[in-house]
């Protein structure tokens, strides 16, 4: 952990001006917090559009703002109240999303467009291959986005977006704190031509707040854009490597775990409306039930996934746009355990395809105040056996210059992942029988922005699921709502719920009140249908946060010194309410540029996951070096 000498330079640097011969640049960051510019979003729609004409409620979260504040996506995302994040790993290890009352498996996420969803267990969609500081975005769709999207799509999408920098630079940064935490990051980027291409790495480190609680995380990517007489060829290698005591991670036990993954994509245009794309990922998950004694029951899985992707957009008349797309993809995994010496099949050998064609037709009138969007898409399972139909329409309207409606429906659906077909432990068991699930879901909502400083928007969201997939137990048998493979009382056993649907609302909202000082609050409040348990217990569906508050108050000092408050109040279903302050101070100008993060600075004792013990405070300071912009 660093000195105390050491915490109070770092912090007199970040709040003194920097010194002209050692800091200063040519493009000096401004002194002041930018009003609403216009972003283009890619999420939800046939073609990128302007965030403000977007029909469908997207939330788009910027990483260079957050560059040094940040230590994983995570952070970034907890920006959002619509996402709640059920951490159990710490410094970009393991953690859930849920969106909208959907439950963690419902929420598909990609890296540029591509899935990264784990066929394995859902518990590793947030294991990204890449490093932070080579995101350039995150976009969050709220509700059900299978008519673009796919399978897993039901409650929501996020997309993890890089783009090609246009100016050479280089950054290294170094760090450490609190439980002997470390951290590293380099960076470079370069442009030549047509060519442009970045690196990125990142490390970190600690010894853990609690026994058995370590971990070290590592990833490292290249990507390269050229330019051709057909268009722009996008190649991104990346990988990662997580190792993390799993101390109560699934149960009363003193676990270990590693995962290890590596992820490759190629996206090239043919001309002008022509895309073709393909990407492979690879994950392994190694985990060891009793750290000190790895020989008492061992479980390894390596799974795979592969996807291929051509679509096509055309001009229809001078208003209108037809995207249509072809899709493939198949996944496959083989899992084993090793238990006294004897090693048997955990989840087994499998492998899955599917096939899909999507439409989508997008109708903006250029004199009119509206625009409307509508698409389908038929997804095709292995032999053809099973197909899935899912329909989609949203629309936005202007009402003056300063409000916008929107409302959508969609129809989204999730297939079950091996874990949830095939696993099987002393207090865990599988259903390979599990079907799908399903649901429809609306939004419709409004957002109001009077002026580039002030801008409020509402979001109401209802969704009717159908063979909702969960672990389920009851206290004695026999009870005719267990699936008839569940035998045993107090074993969890996969199931499909009947019943369920899910109401709430979202809000958010800024304020730029001066030059050098701005205000977001963001809230979202939901309930769910609490009958359709029919006297079960829940293992993950009603885990949802029936309140989730996110605010930051954020204040520039002197040129580039950031001082950044933020508070988030969550409560659970039948949880008791809790509040998690941060605080973080950056100096994002000049060639040294100082950082300090305190996390849970009100030491807030809390969990996200039943069991599974969050942090204390804890105290984060560093330097990162750059040259170039």
């Amino acid at each position: 952990m660093p000195s105390l000498n050491a915490i109070r330079i770092a912090v007199c640097l970040l709040l003194l001006p920097p010194l002209p011969a050692l800091f200063a640049q040519s493009s000096a960051a401004k002194p002041s917090i930018q009003g609403r510019s216009e972003t283009m979003v890619v999420l939800g729609s046939a073609t990128p559009v302007p965030l403000a004409e977007s029909q469908r409620p997207v939330v788009v979260l910027p990483v260079k703002p957050m560059a040094l504040a940040a230590v994983s996506p995570q952070d970034l995302l907890r920006q959002d109240s619509s996402v709640f994040l059920e951490q159990r790993g710490e410094g970009g290890g393991q953690a859930d999303i849920v969106l909208d009352g959907g439950s963690f498996e419902q929420t598909l996420v990609l890296l540029d467009g591509f899935r990264i969803n784990d066929a394995q267990s859902a518990h590793h969609n947030l294991d990204l291959p890449l490093p932070l500081q080579a995101m350039s975005s995150i976009e969050v769709l709220e509700g059900a986005g299978s008519t673009l999207h796919g399978v897993d799509a039901l409650s929501g999408v996020v997309d993890f977006l890089t783009t090609a920098p246009d100016h050479d630079s280089w950054q290294a940064r170094a760090g450490g704190g609190s439980f002997e935490e470390n951290e590293e990051t380099l960076l470079g980027a370069a442009t030549r031509g047509r060519w442009s291409g970045r690196v990125a790495a990142d490390r970190n480190f600690s010894t853990g707040f609690m026994t058995d609680r370590d971990y070290r995380n590592e990833e490292a990517s290249a990507e390269d854009w050229m330019g051709s007489p057909l268009g722009i060829t996008d190649v991104l290698l990346a990988g990662s490597d997580r190792a993390f005591g799993a101390n109560q991670f699934y149960g009363n036990f003193p676990s270990w775990e590693r995962t290890k993954g590596w992820f490759a994509s190629i996206r090239q245009d043919l001309g002008s409306h022509v895309v073709a794309a393909f990407a492979f990922r690879r994950h392994t998950d190694e985990y060891v039930l009793f750290r000190d004694d790895p020989a008492i029951y061992e479980n390894n899985h390596i799974d795979g996934l592969w996807q291929a992707m051509l679509n096509n957009t055309l001009t229809v008349g001078k208003d209108s746009a037809l995207l249509m797309g072809l899709e493939a993809d198949g996944d496959s995994i083989r899992s084993f355990n090793f238990s006294g010496g004897v090693t048997s099949y955990a989840l087994g050998i499998h492998a899955r395809n599917r096939g899909a064609g999507y439409v989508d037709l997008d109708w903006r009138p250029a004199k009119r105040r509206w625009s409307l969007s509508a698409g389908a898409r038929e997804e095709i399972f292995s032999g053809g056996a099973q197909s899935v139909f899912s329909p989609q329409v949203s629309g936005l309207l202007r009402l003056g210059g300063h409000l916008n409606l929107r409302a959508n429906g969609g129809y989204g659906f999730r297939i079950p992942t091996y874990t949830d077909l095939y696993y099987s432990d002393p207090a865990t068991l599988g259903n390979p029988n599990l079907l799908p699930e399903s649901a429809w879901s609306t939004n419709v909502g409004a957002e109001w922005a009077p002026s580039g400083r002030l801008s409020l928007t509402v979001n109401g969201f209802y969704s009717q699921q159908h063979d909702t997939i969960d672990y389920v137990r009851a206290p004695s048998l026999p009870n005719p709502y267990l699936p008839p493979s569940c035998v045993k009382a107090n074993t969890w056993c996969a199931a499909n719920l009947s019943g369920l649907h899910f109401a709430g609302v979202d809000m958010r909202l800024t304020w730029i009140p001066s030059r050098r000082q701005s205000v977001r609050i963001a809230w979202t409040g939901q309930h769910g249908a609490q009958g359709a348990l029919h006297g079960l217990q829940s293992e993950y569906v009603y885990n949802y946060p029936v309140q989730n508050i996110y605010a930051v108050w954020t204040w520039v000092l002197g040129r580039a010194a950031t001082l950044a408050n933020m508070v988030q109040i969550a409560q659970r279903y039948q949880q008791t309410v809790y509040p998690v302050w941060n605080v973080t101070l950056t100096h994002d100008a000049g060639r040294l540029r100082p950082y300090l993060r305190l996390t849970n600075l009100s030491n807030t004792g809390y969990q996200e996951i039943v069991g599974v013990n969050m942090p204390p405070r804890e105290v984060v300071g560093g330097f990162a070096l750059q040259w170039g912009q």
